[in-house]
């Protein structure tokens, strides 16, 4: 999908409001014919003037349209662990995708939720694979709205939010973190012993683990943790520190007030 700079658009409305037809447009600068006319109509209803626009084409970023920001903030967190966008030769618009597993139904109707909470106006589906439902929207802007798009895999890539992103995470912290959790995180019962009078006895403790091979994308959700006040720890796997770990009492009991086991 071919994107256009800022200054190629602004010299597009400029011909445009002198009267040069969409075609010449399109011709002196190379953008394609449809993308001339959405601009148009897009300018023309800014500016107040009677035009229909449908509101599946408008995005909250070119377009200023409202973003709901708590559904977002989780819904770029389950992108960030099991989402990814794609835009194949016989599709006019990129789709995103979540792929979630089939032992957690309750993740995937609020991730479906999610997806039409960001995008009221464009169709969500369900479609099946192998233990698991890939959660789909098309819908032109996507890389305007996850800008961490971009080839190869996420861990072998700096991934950063924009600034816009991180003031939507800072002002839904939980929703964020509990996308994480849904995607790449779990919560489980841990065990020890411990003598007592002489008698080995064995004690329970919940645990929560987010488990991700990218170091930003670790980094934004123990920056996020660390601003709600909860206290983790870096656990290694041989010598890679893939998984977070919060175990101490207080802040166990912070996530489950937020967040509480899988479902």
């Amino acid at each position: 999908m071919e994107f256009h700079s800022l200054e190629v658009r602004q010299t597009a409305l400029s011909l445009l409001r002198d009267g040069t037809r969409n075609a010449e447009v399109a011709r002196r600068l190379n953008v394609p014919l449809g993308t001339v006319g959405y601009w148009k109509h897009v300018d023309r209803a800014k500016r107040g003037e009677p035009v229909s626009i449908r509101p599946s084409l408008l995005c909250p970023r070119c377009d200023e349209r409202d973003l709901d920001g708590a559904a977002y903030s989780y819904l770029l967190a389950l992108y960030l662990g099991d989402g990814h966008i794609s835009h194949y030769a016989k599709h006019k618009v990129p789709s995103l995708m979540i792929t979630l597993d089939d032992s957690w139904p309750g993740i995937q109707d609020e991730a479906e939720a999610a997806l039409q909470a960001v995008f009221p106006h464009n169709a969500t589906c369900r479609v099946r694979s192998p233990g698991a439902h890939n959660m789909k929207v098309y819908f032109k802007h996507l890389p305007c709205l996850f800008p961490q798009h971009g080839p190869g895999r996420k861990h072998e890539r700096r991934i950063t939010l924009a600034d816009w992103q991180q003031e939507i995470v800072d002002a839904h912290p939980w929703e964020f973190i509990r996308g994480l959790i849904h995607s790449d995180g779990c919560r489980i019962t841990n065990w020890t012993t411990r003598m007592v009078g002489g008698v080995k006895k064995r004690y329970e403790y919940p645990r929560y683990f987010f488990t991700n091979k990218s170091d930003d994308i670790r980094r934004l959700c123990t920056d996020t943790l660390t601003k709600v006040g909860v206290r983790w720890t870096v656990l290694a796997r041989g010598s890679d520190p893939f998984n977070v770990s919060v175990a101490r009492k207080e802040s166990v009991a912070l996530m489950d007030a937020h967040i509480g086991p899988k479902h």
